[in-house]
């Protein structure tokens, strides 16, 4: 967890792809924030370097500053390019200090199952706290998990302050008996040598040779 973060936050006159584009090439990111009861929608943009290096120091917490009006926001989503390496746009939720808002926190899988496969159900978790007390990550401990083993929201241990926003008994992961296919026997060769014996057709319409007789270019003289 860390404190909240100051960043300075440009209004944006013009929208589209083509401004944003702009925007994105002059170091900025296109950002929004959603209206509420106390303030209405904003379009904005804020520096590229130092959102990122806020993210590395796993900050959760912001103070926007619109040329000396400052709200305080967490991020409810990242929005990346198709390579998955910029982000493209950044949406802002509006918090107070004092109330709890929700979040969804990234779960860690820590260990090994002793048998069997692990089925993460899922990646994420929905939490209330006060903006502050966001975590960075959940750990789930799945080390002592045997097959038909499984880990539910109320199994994980949270931070102080920190409780769920979701049911209880959802399951985050379970442990599956591993498959394994067997691939199908080689068909046996007909014969010793692989050579297997052509049988004729016989030619629609043609008369049926008499016995005894061989058919001619079945092997005998023609």
């Amino acid at each position: 967890m860390s404190k909240s973060e100051n960043i300075k936050a440009q209004p944006r006159t013009k929208l589209g792809s083509r401004s944003a584009r702009k925007l994105r090439s002059e170091g900025h990111v296109p950002a929004s924030m959603d209206a509420d009861a106390s303030a209405p929608h904003r379009d904005f943009s804020i520096e590229e370097h130092l959102f990122l290096a806020t993210r590395r120091r796993h900050v959760h917490l912001y103070d926007l500053d619109f040329s000396g009006s400052v709200e305080s926001a967490v991020v409810r989503e990242l929005q990346w390019d198709a390579l998955g390496d910029t982000i493209v746009h950044v949406d802002f939720k509006r918090v107070r200090r004092d109330v709890e808002t929700s979040a969804d926190i990234e779960l860690e899988f820590v260990g090994h199952p002793k048998g069997g496969m692990l089925n993460r159900l899922v990646t994420q978790l929905r939490v209330l706290c006060l903006p502050s007390d966001i975590p960075d990550l959940i750990e789930v401990p799945v080390g002592g998990l045997e097959t038909g083993g499984s880990v539910h929201a109320s199994d994980l241990v949270l931070p102080k302050g920190v409780k769920l926003g979701v049911s209880p008994t959802l399951m985050v992961c379970n442990v599956v008996q591993q498959k394994i296919e067997v691939a199908p026997a080689p068909v046996a060769e007909a014969a010793a040598g692989g050579t297997v014996a052509a049988t004729p057709t016989a030619t629609p319409g043609a008369p049926a040779p008499a016995a005894g007789k061989t058919p001619p270019g079945a092997g005998g003289k023609s």
